[in-house]
Order: structure tokens, then C-alpha cells, then sequence
């Protein structure tokens, strides 16, 4: 899909414009600073833009100071004693050398156990956790999926966990496939679960209106517990770039 991209101010705040060829204008404010997108159709100009932003302003700046305020894990090294999570438990790692094969195992409930060739280097150890990661929120996944496609009555034609800077998830309706953030595997298993159905649901309603929000409060009378739990959880250290 053919983009073009430009830029203005509004009240100050510095807004992205993406247009392509879609129907509707979508307003977004991603982390980690709170920048904020519009996707709009390319018949769309400037100052329809411009007017959408300052409708939401309000909004905005509130989500804006959400991430800016939002706890975040400083950058990982992959060694003994540093502080790493699982369902939303707090983990050491124990990095252990030696000649066996790479893998990672949890000691009890406070011990993740990361086992790597000796000297072993930085990025060797980062992906043999980011694998173990995707490894097990991959078999938490099928059986939600399962789950909620009998509940929502709908069928999920394919899925896949991947890392994902600015979404939880996303989806595609037409080919009825999902992403999951492997980010989710450090978060409360309820929260992985909110996602799954909040992308499953926009198989029924695409967009964030009101009738995708009844679905929500029909199939899961709790999400908005669940997303604030989300929301307000550390975000990963990332070298944010766009």
C-alpha cells in the first residue's frame, strides 16, 4: 500500500500524517513519549487533520502523560541478579556457562535460569531468552485462541508473536489473521488474554465504536480492569526509533 507522509503543529504538539488508502481517519499516541499519528485517507487534507486533533486534544495530552509517566525497565545486559519477568512475575537471572546446549529454565518462582556457552556474548544471550519468551507464550496462546473462537464465534485463520513497538496486537480482518506483541509474555496472563480477544472481537467490528465496545463488555465484562493493568505495567527498555 502506497503511503505519504508529512508533518504539522498543532497547539504545539508536532503531529504525524500518514495517508493511504483507507476510509476512515484513526487518531493514535504511541510510547514511548506519547507521539501522536493520524492514518487518514488521502482525500483528507491539513486542516481536516488539524481540526480531528484538536477535537481530541484532551485525550491526547492525557495519554501523553501516561507514557511519559509510565515506569520503565532500564536496559537489560543479560546477567546474574539483573531483574527480568514472566506472567507478570518478577525473575533473577542466573546466567550459568558451560558446555551444554543454550536453554532457559525457571527455578522455583524467583529464578530464571539462563544456561550459554561460556563467553558467551550479549546478543547470544538476549536471543536465547527472547526464544524461550516466544517458546512459552506460544502455548499459552492456541488454547486462548480455542477458547475465545467457540465464545465469539468466529474462526482464526492464522497467528503469529512478534516484537512490536508500538501495539499490543493487531489484526487483519479480511484474512482473518492476529499479532501478538511478545512483549506479552512478561505481562499477567489475564492481560495476554485481553489482547487475544480484543483482536479477535475486531473480526466482528473493526473499529473502536460503540458497538465494538458493547462485544467487548458482552465477551469480557472485565477488559477495562485488564487493559489498565496492561497499561500501567513497566514498558521494556527499546531504542525507540521511527
Amino acid at each position: 500500500m502506497n503511503t505519504e507522509r508529512s508533518r504539522i503543529t498543532v497547539s504545539g504538539l508536532p503531529v504525524e500524517i500518514v495517508r493511504k488508502g483507507i476510509k476512515n481517519l484513526h487518531l493514535g499516541v504511541y510510547p514511548p513519549n506519547g507521539r501522536v499519528r493520524v492514518a487518514a485517507p488521502r482525500r483528507v487534507h491539513d486542516e481536516a487533520v488539524r481540526l480531528a486533533v484538536i477535537s481530541r486534544l484532551a485525550w491526547i495530552k492525557r495519554q501523553r502523560t501516561r507514557f511519559q509517566t509510565q515506569e520503565r525497565q532500564s536496559s537489560r545486559e543479560y546477567v546474574s541478579r539483573e531483574s527480568h519477568y514472566f506472567l507478570g512475575r518478577r525473575y533473577l537471572l542466573q546466567v550459568v556457562e558451560c558446555d551444554d546446549p543454550s536453554q532457559v529454565s525457571r527455578k522455583g518462582n524467583t529464578v530464571l535460569e539462563l544456561q550459554v556457552p561460556k563467553g558467551a556474548s550479549k546478543s547470544h544471550r538476549e536471543q536465547i531468552l527472547l526464544a524461550w519468551y516466544r517458546k512459552n507464550i506460544k502455548t499459552l496462546i492456541l488454547p486462548l485462541i480455542e477458547k475465545w473462537e467457540a465464545k465469539i464465534g468466529v474462526k482464526v485463520g492464522s497467528w503469529g508473536v512478534k516484537r512490536m513497538k508500538t501495539k499490543w496486537g493487531s489484526c487483519n480482518a479480511t484474512e482473518r489473521r492476529i499479532w501478538l506483541n511478545l512483549e506479552l509474555a512478561k505481562k499477567p496472563a489475564q492481560c495476554l488474554e485481553y489482547i487475544v480477544v480484543h483482536e479477535m472481537v475486531h473480526f466482528c467490528e473493526r473499529h473502536h465504536n460503540d458497538r465494538f465496545t458493547a462485544l467487548m463488555d458482552q465477551f469480557l465484562p472485565n477488559w477495562r480492569a485488564r487493559r489498565d493493568e496492561l497499561n500501567h505495567a513497566p514498558l521494556s527498555y527499546e531504542t525507540w526509533d521511527y
